[in-house]
């Protein structure tokens, strides 16, 4: 896939990680790995309407990691405009937990980040909506410990400076393993 001329390079490669070579301190190696620079915001959104089009995202649950201020929230913003998400896009973080609807997509968007006790998960009830089908995003998912599922992509996002971010995608699942080569196809 080429950039239209008005849009800065994103810069891919892909790589499969040796083993041991995870990219949380607790996490297993993951599967996949792609990696991104991406140069704007723009850059964010053609990549979030890239994730979009990949029929595989409907049943995905996407994890995303970085410091605060690195992009997570602005990622999903883009991600839901790009799959018709309306109105009003709130981030989770008093709420826990926003829901949305894009057609007949249920799409979930947590937030985790004011968890001080994984258990808030479980007390919670959201292993039900984990239960059901649709787009789980999930940002601060190590605040909710081991209770929740394995992410088929855990999204890193690393603010380089006030623009550019490094990201690294970690399939860790075979569904995510998909997803990774609907991307880089």
């Amino acid at each position: 896939m080429t950039a239209a001329p008005h849009h800065p390079q994103i810069v891919e490669t892909t790589a499969t990680p040796a083993a041991g070579n995870a990219l949380a301190n607790d996490a297993p190696a993951p599967l996949a790995r792609l990696q991104f620079t991406w140069n704007s915001e723009e850059d964010t959104a053609h990549f979030a309407a890239r994730l979009a089009a990949l029929p595989g995202l409907r049943n995905a649950f996407l994890t995303l990691h970085g410091d605060l201020g690195a992009g997570k929230t602005t990622l999903v913003r883009h991600l839901l405009r790009a799959l018709g998400v309306t109105g009003r896009i709130k981030s989770p973080t008093y709420a826990v937990v926003e829901p949305h609807q894009a057609g007949s997509l249920d799409i979930w968007h947590f937030d985790f980040y004011r968890f001080s006790d994984p258990r808030e998960y479980e007390d919670a009830g959201f292993r039900d909506i984990f239960a059901t089908p649709g787009l789980k995003l999930a940002e601060w998912p190590e605040k909710a410990g081991s209770l929740i599922p394995p992410s088929d992509i855990a999204i890193y996002i690393e603010a380089r400076s006030d623009e550019l971010r490094q990201v690294t995608l970690a399939a860790d699942t075979a569904h995510g393993q998909e997803l990774l080569q609907g991307l880089n196809a």
